[in-house]
Parts: structure tokens; sequence; C-alpha cells
């Protein structure tokens, strides 16, 4: 396993496995339709690249783990080490977090003002809700769309059966379901129906009676 993944991390690095470098295979195995390995085998050498071509394919693979690979490990301090556990645990996380406020949710929560969480996956498999807010002992429901969604013909029926999962899950945890359409804006994405905001601030206070 360990020498499996130091040749995958190296392949993918270099892009060894490229479509540039052995050609489109998804496309090409469903083309052939093989019966055998055998059979795909004999196509790919032939109608592709022959078999020499892998095999310096993976001389290149080798060189670069055997010589770049190891002056870049030789060349690895023990500072490095304590700098990037220290940098993965403070810096990217803090980094991540900033993040996640450009997100829907988090421009929700911040919003509002109140934690939004992660639905289980029996709530977005069961009745379509994607995130949740918790007041006192019953439980909001969000679902985040695209903008457009409700004008897609084919989405019209999904929409109907979302209505009736939506009021399972107020019939059951007390609160109701909103959509929060989501809309990207350059490389940001904002909500579209920034009014939903209020509607979920009034279901809050509703609960919180």
């Amino acid at each position: 396993m360990p020498k499996e993944w130091i040749l995958n991390q190296a392949n993918m690095r270099w892009g060894l496995t490229k479509k540039n470098r052995v050609g489109p295979v998804s496309e090409l195995i469903r083309k052939c339709s093989p019966k055998s390995i055998k059979e795909w085998e004999s196509y790919y050498f032939k109608n592709v690249y022959p078999k020499q071509h892998l095999e310096e394919l993976g001389r290149r693979l080798f060189i670069k783990i055997t010589e770049v690979c190891q002056a870049e490990i030789e060349s690895i301090e023990e500072e490095d080490c304590i700098n990037f556990i220290v940098n993965l645990v403070i810096n990217r996380t803090y980094d991540g977090y900033k993040s996640e406020i450009q997100t829907i949710y988090g421009q929700l929560q911040e919003a509002l003002g109140v934690k939004v969480e992660p639905a289980p996956d029996e709530w977005d498999r069961g009745y379509n809700v994607d995130f949740f807010i918790k007041v006192k002992d019953r439980y909001i429901g969000l679902q985040i769309k695209p903008a457009g969604y409700a004008y897609i013909p084919q989405i019209i029926n999904e929409l109907e059966f979302q209505k009736k999962t939506h009021k399972k899950f107020t019939d059951r945890y007390g609160g109701k379901v909103f959509y929060v359409i989501s809309v990207k804006e350059g490389k940001k994405k904002i909500i579209f129906n920034p009014e939903v905001i209020e509607e979920i601030r009034d279901e809050i206070e509703r609960l919180m009676k």
C-alpha cells in the first residue's frame, strides 16, 4: 500500500496518465466494449499506443521518484515539518473558516446570528433538507437551490414532491423548510432571495415562544 500511494502521488503530480499522454481511455474502452482484459489490451496497443509507450512512461515515473522526489525529501529539514504542521492547524484552518463565511450557509449564519448546521444524510434523502437551525427542541429546515431552478421544466415535478417532504419535516420537527436561492456573483455566491432571511428570523421567533 505505501508503494502504491507513492506511485499514485507521483503519477498525479507529473500527469503521466493524462489524456494527452495515454489517450482518452474511458471513451476508448466503451468504444471497444471488450469482453475480456486481453481484448482491451490488444485493442489499446494496436489502435492507441504500443506497449513500449507505456513502458517509457513507467521509466519516466521511476526517474521522477528516484531522482526528483528523493532530492526533495533530502532537502526537508525538521523546521520545515514544524512550520508545515503549525501552518496547517492555525493559518489554513483560519483561512478555511473565513472562506466558509462566504458560502451561502455562512452568510445565513452571520445574518441570523444563530448556528446553521448541515443536515444528516437521512434528512437530505427523506425531507430534502440541506441544513437546519435548532430552536429549543424543534428544527427549521433549509434547502439551497441555484437561481432559475424553478423554471427548469423537468424540475417542476420534483418541486411538488419536495413540498410534500417539507410538510412531513414540519409535521415531525415543528419548523418550516425554506428555499434559499444561490447565485454566483463573480467568484462569490450570494443569496438571490434575501427576503428569506427575515422569513427565517420570524420562524425562529415563533418557535421560541
